[in-house]
């Protein structure tokens, strides 16, 4: 028997399941009510809570079915390739894509490498890690010292990150970046399809330049 202690059940049970569960990592149902963490399909919870450690990786394999960019969102695709080109570099058709998800020790945040298939030449890949730190609980680091506080939400059959800031980091030091500095709101949507699948989307929007990027992927579960 565990304890003794004559607490409320529901009190008790969310710590306990976080000290003495090694196969769950609940860092990202921190982030979203548990009422509509609960509300999702099975298999998003799944995937967002898997504890990777040691060498332990999780997998993703399909295609981007779509990738579209406007003449300011192809722009900003190059820009951004100082800070290792975190956006799509060019539209595209279907084309075969990959993700791979482990931990990161030294910031004890998630690794997330995406190999996307081109028409011509070698795959992009894009690396990047989120951080469980910041204002909203989240960050997504993407080089350069670059990187944005993501909010999270729960809908229907879907987990939905969006771009609260961004910032320059070095060291301790810390920039917020002004609004007329970024490239504007970056929607990311997981949204369950069922058997093992889900699709990917990705969308950034400029308050007055419209939709730069809009990429559609489906995967399965590696």
């Amino acid at each position: 028997m565990r304890g003794t202690a004559k607490r409320p059940v529901e009190a008790q049970a969310p710590a306990m399941r976080d000290e003495d569960d090694a196969l769950h990592d609940y860092r990202f149902r921190r982030l979203v009510p548990r009422a509509a963490w609960d509300a999702l399909p099975e298999d998003i919870r799944r995937r967002f809570s898997k504890r990777l450690t040691g060498a332990a990786a999780a997998t993703y394999s399909g295609e981007i079915v779509w990738t579209r960019l406007s003449a300011a969102g192809w722009l900003l695709a190059q820009f951004c390739r100082a800070i290792g080109a975190p956006l799509p570099l060019a539209p595209s058709g279907p084309a075969p894509a990959a993700v791979a998800v482990s931990e990161d020790r030294a910031s004890g945040g998630q690794c997330w490498s995406r190999l996307y298939g081109r028409a011509s030449g070698h795959p992009q890949v894009i690396h990047s890690a989120k951080i469980f730190n910041g204002p909203t609980g989240l960050e997504e680091h993407i080089g350069g010292g670059f990187g944005m506080a993501l909010t999270v939400r729960a809908e229907a059959d879907a987990l939905i990150f969006t771009s609260d800031h961004y910032f320059w980091q070095f060291g301790r030091v810390r920039l917020r970046l002004s609004r007329g500095l970024t490239p504007g709101a970056t929607v990311v949507t997981h949204q369950h399809l069922g058997a093992g699948r889900f699709a990917f989307d990705l969308r950034v929007t400029h308050p007055r330049l419209g939709e730069l990027v809009n990429q559609h992927a489906l995967f399965r579960d590696g």
